[in-house]
C-alpha cells in the first residue's frame, strides 16, 4: 500500500496523530500572528491538544470530547484558537472513517458545531452567518473526507470478497468437473478395460486346464499371462476405487503407492517378466531403495516396468537391456538402456502410444526431469527423482518439457 494510502489506514492512527502535532508545532513557531508569539495560555492549550491527540489516538471518540472541550475554552480565552480548532475537526474525521455506527458520526458532528458556535454568541447576525459558512470548513469537510474513505474502504473489501467468493467458485467448479473426469474414466475401465482383461484371464485359465499335453514352455506362458492379468485386474478394480472416491488418497501420486521393503522384489519381478519374454537384462539395484517412499518407490518401478516393455516391443528378443537404480544424497538416480537392433541405430518407431508422456508427467510430479533419446546404437531413458524434501508438492500439476533441440522425439509405448 502506497504512504498516501497508509495515512488513512485505521492501524496507523498514531502516524497521523504525530504527523498533526508536528503541523500544530510548525504552525506555533513559524506562521506569523497577530500578536508577536503565541501567549503562554495558546501554548498550554496547545500541548495539551497535542497529548490528548497522542493518548487517545486507539480512541476516537474520547479524543473528539477532550479537543471540543479543549476548544471551547480556547474560544473564550484567546484570540487565535487555530490549533484547537484544527485538533477537534481532525478528530471528528477519525470519528467518520471508523466509527461502526452512523448515529455516532451525526452526535460527533452535532457536538462539534455547538462548540464552534459559541464562538457566535453576543455577534450580530452577519458575523453568525460567517460563522455557520465556516462550518463548511471546520464541519463538514472532516465528514465528508471520512465518508469518501469510507466509502472507498467498504468497495475495496467488498471487492476482496467477491474475488474470493469467485475463487471459491471455480475451486468448486473445478472440482465438479474433475469428478465428472474421474467418473467417466472410472466407468470405461470397468466397463471396458477391466471385462476385457476379465475375459482374457478367464480364457486362458480355462485354456491351462483344457490342454493337458502341453510343452511344458507353453504352460509356463500361459501361467506367466494368467498371473500379469490377474495382477492387472487388481490392479484396475484398486484404481477404478481410487477414481471413485480420490479423497481416500494423499494426491494424484498416490494412487499407486508401494510398500518400501517390498520394491525390490517387485522390481526383480519386472525384470523376470522381461527375461521371459526374450530381453536380456543386466540390472544394477542398489539396496538403499528399498527404504525409499512409497511414492518414490512406486515411480521407479512404473518407470522400469514401462522401459522394460518399449524394449521388448520396439527392440525385440535380441534386445540387451541394461538397468541402474542408485541412490545418492537421497536422491534416485534412474537408466535404462538397451543396444538396439543387432547394432543398428534405434529409429523413432511408429505408433501412437503415450508411455514415454506418461513417465515424464510420473516423473515431473515428483520434481525431476526425463530424458529420453538415442545412445549410440540403442536408446536410453533416464532421470533423477530429487529428495523428499527437494521435490514438488505431491498433486502439483506438470509441465510438458519440450526435447532437446536436434533430438529424435521420444519413443512411444
Amino acid at each position: 500500500m502506497s504512504w498516501p494510502g497508509r495515512l488513512f489506514d485505521m492501524r496507523d492512527t498514531l502516524v497521523r496523530m504525530v504527523l498533526l502535532d508536528l503541523a500544530g508545532l510548525g504552525y506555533l513557531l513559524f506562521v506569523p500572528h497577530s500578536t508577536s508569539t503565541p501567549t503562554t495560555t495558546q501554548w498550554i492549550l496547545a500541548a495539551l491538544a497535542f497529548a490528548v491527540a497522542l493518548a487517545a489516538h486507539r480512541r476516537p471518540v474520547v479524543n473528539l470530547v477532550a479537543q471540543a472541550a479543549l476548544l471551547t475554552v480556547a474560544i473564550c480565552l484567546v484570540d487565535d484558537f487555530t490549533i484547537n480548532q484544527v485538533g477537534a475537526s481532525w478528530a471528528l474525521l477519525e470519528i467518520t472513517m471508523r466509527a461502526r455506527r452512523p448515529r455516532t458520526i451525526w452526535l460527533s458532528a452535532a457536538l462539534l458545531v455547538v462548540v464552534d458556535l459559541t464562538d457566535s454568541v453576543g455577534d450580530t447576525a452577519r458575523q453568525v452567518a460567517s460563522g455557520v459558512v465556516g462550518l463548511a470548513l471546520e464541519v463538514g469537510v472532516p465528514v465528508l473526507l471520512g465518508l469518501v474513505i469510507r466509502a472507498n474502504r467498504e468497495l475495496s473489501r467488498q471487492a476482496v470478497e467477491r474475488a474470493v467468493a469467485e475463487q471459491r467458485q471455480h475451486e468448486s467448479e473445478s472440482r465438479a468437473a474433475r469428478a465428472d473426469e474421474r467418473s467417466a474414466i472410472a466407468r470405461e475401465l470397468h466397463d471396458v478395460v477391466a471385462h476385457h482383461v476379465a475375459s482374457m484371464v478367464l480364457r486362458v485359465g480355462v485354456a491351462r486346464h483344457v490342454l493337458t499335453d502341453l510343452d511344458p514352455r507353453v504352460g509356463e506362458v500361459f501361467d506367466d499371462v494368467h498371473g500379469t492379468g490377474t495382477a492387472a485386474l487388481a490392479e484396475l478394480r484398486r484404481l477404478v476405487a481410487v477414481l471413485r472416491n480420490p479423497d481416500g488418497v494423499r494426491g494424484d501420486a498416490a494412487l499407486t503407492a508401494i510398500e518400501p521393503s517390498a520394491l525390490p522384489a517387485a522390481i526383480g519381478a519386472s525384470i523376470d517378466r522381461a527375461r521371459q519374454a526374450g530381453v536380456t537384462v543386466e540390472a544394477d539395484l542398489d539396496p538403499a531403495i528399498g527404504s525409499l517412499d512409497a511414492v518414490r518407490g512406486m515411480a521407479v518401478l512404473r518407470l522400469t516396468q514401462e522401459a522394460l516393455t518399449n524394449v521388448a516391443k520396439h527392440v525385440g528378443t535380441s534386445a540387451l537391456a541394461h538397468l541402474v537404480v542408485a541412490v545418492r544424497d537421497g536422491s534416485v538416480h534412474w537408466e535404462v538402456t538397451d543396444n538396439g537392433r543387432d547394432g543398428v541405430p534405434a529409429g523413432v518407431p511408429v505408433g501412437g502410444g503415450h508411455g514415454i508422456t506418461g513417465m515424464r508427467e510420473r516423473v515431473e510430479v515428483l520434481g525431476g526431469r526425463l530424458e529420453a533419446g538415442p545412445t549410440g546404437t540403442g536408446w536410453r531413458v533416464r532421470t533423477v527423482l530429487p529428495a523428499v524434501a527437494a521435490a514438488a508438492p505431491v498433486g502439483s500439476v506438470p509441465r510438458e518439457r519440450e526435447a532437446p533441440a536436434g533430438s529424435p522425439a521420444p519413443e512411444p509405448a
